[in-house]
């Protein structure tokens, strides 16, 4: 009788875990799942991207000294990103018009412990170092910069809380301030010309290998789940235009990336400010993922918030993101939730890949830290929602008052050792998805 050893009860761990999670959207799309996965097993990063899951399966087993009732709030109750890995931030355009630089894709928000967040960011920060063969006191001392950063942040929201504080082209230097200037060159003729043609005086949207066009049942849903998501847009932010929201056309589209494989997802064209053809705008309407955190938490009175994910999605972004797409909303086809969204030319990603050097790191990470305490503080009492009713900036200062020391070196021990669980745990899965044992063939 063969015994069991700490790996395979480890790979047991994985391969559920991931079973779980992704059993139906596998069993839809075997295809879009087995090319997540081949991205998953190239490098450790990327597989720490895809499996926020198994991230709250560990941290949610653990004890967490920082996350609780602290009297003037319950830091184990706000909202949270869900997913903050290092390539969760870029640019941009918020429904003031200004370029900001800030955290991205919201796809796995949700409420719970504010440590969440740091501590996912800090064992991506941790793997990235070490794929840069840094040494560790060099990880250590970024980690230790981006939680500094962020306390200082928060903070600064206690000492002005009506401060709205946003990184953008005046206040940024670096990379950062490189992205947003990127950013400003982009051009909307230009996402246009890429993913559309003239027809006739008119524009449509390219056919390629990534679009379908679709039969007439699809087609109708899709029209009708547009008319309700123009009903989510609030009336602050909609336009008065009358043709601004004319429906020009509309796809299928794939080939989005880890966290969306096999989701079905819509690419629609309408009018935009003017019939003048550069002015059209490119809407996404994707369904909505289950955040991984909800798998692992009892919060029936949050599950009963929301009519769905797409509903949960919108409404968390709306809370993490004071100024956001003045186009986001949501909707519905055959009872499951969809985000709409602009997809906008000026977005653009923190290149990572020229960052190589500690001091470079540094400056970034300096930004980052202060950008994640951003969307911690501003989903609050001040936000339009009602499930956080405290100043989440009070109660994090009130939950590591005398211990800002230890709580930096925890969440530091805890993203360096966490960053060897995952390298290990890489292993583990591109051996099991091999043998063909999670879900799909790997061929």
């Amino acid at each position: 009788m063969s015994e069991t050893g700490p790996d395979d009860e480890r790979t047991e761990l994985i391969v559920s875990t991931l079973d779980d999670a992704f059993a139906p959207p596998m069993k839809a799309d075997p295809r879009a799942f087995r090319g997540k996965f081949r991205t998953m097993a190239s490098d450790a990063h990327a597989f720490y991207r895809g499996t926020a899951c198994l991230f709250y399966a560990d941290v949610t087993a653990a004890d967490d000294p920082y996350a609780g009732e602290v009297g003037v709030g319950d830091t184990s109750r706000i909202w949270v990103h869900g997913d903050l890995h290092v390539e969760n931030f870029g640019t941009y355009l918020n429904s003031d018009g200004l370029l900001v630089f800030d955290v991205n894709d919201f796809d796995e928000a949700y409420l719970g412990h504010f440590t969440w967040d740091l501590q996912r960011f800090a064992a991506s920060l941790a793997l990235v170092g070490w794929q840069k063969a840094l040494p560790e006191d060099d990880v250590r001392r970024l980690i230790g910069r981006y939680l500094r950063a962020y306390l200082a942040q928060v903070d600064a929201y206690e000492a002005s809380p009506d401060d709205e504080f946003a990184l953008h082209l005046d206040n940024t230097e670096g990379p950062v301030h490189e992205a947003l200037v990127a950013a400003r060159e982009r051009r909307r003729a230009d996402l246009l010309t890429s993913v559309t043609l003239r027809d006739g005086g008119e524009r449509r949207l390219r056919d390629d290998p990534t679009t379908r066009r679709l039969g007439k049942r699809e087609h109708a849903k899709v029209l009708r789940a547009y008319e309700a998501y123009l009903e989510t847009i609030p009336r602050t932010k909609r336009s008065s235009n009358a043709i601004f929201y004319d429906l020009q056309d509309v796809c299928g589209k794939s080939g989005f990336g880890i966290g969306s494989a096999g989701l079905p997802a819509y690419n629609l064209l309408i009018e935009g400010a003017s019939q003048a053809l550069d002015n059209d705008v490119l809407l996404s309407m994707k369904q909505a993922n289950v955040p991984a955190a909800s798998r692992f938490t009892d919060q029936e009175s949050v599950e009963r918030y929301f009519d769905h994910e797409g509903h949960r999605t919108v409404v968390s972004q709306r809370a993490l993101q004071k100024h956001t797409d003045p186009l986001l909303g949501y909707t519905e086809i055959d009872g499951v939730g969809f985000v709409v969204a602009e997809i906008s030319p000026y977005e653009v990603d923190l290149d990572w890949g020229g960052l190589t050097e500690p001091d470079q790191i540094a400056q970034v990470v300096d930004l980052l830290g202060r950008a994640t305490a951003k969307i911690h503080c501003a989903s609050d009492e001040d936000s339009e929602e009602d499930l956080v009713d405290f100043q989440v900036e009070t109660a994090i200062r009130a939950s590591v008052e005398g211990r800002r020391r230890e709580f930096t070196q925890w969440v530091t021990d805890f993203g360096i050792a966490y960053a060897d669980r995952v390298r290990a745990d890489h292993a583990l899965f591109v051996s099991a998805f091999r043998d063909g044992r999670i879900g799909i063939s790997a061929t």
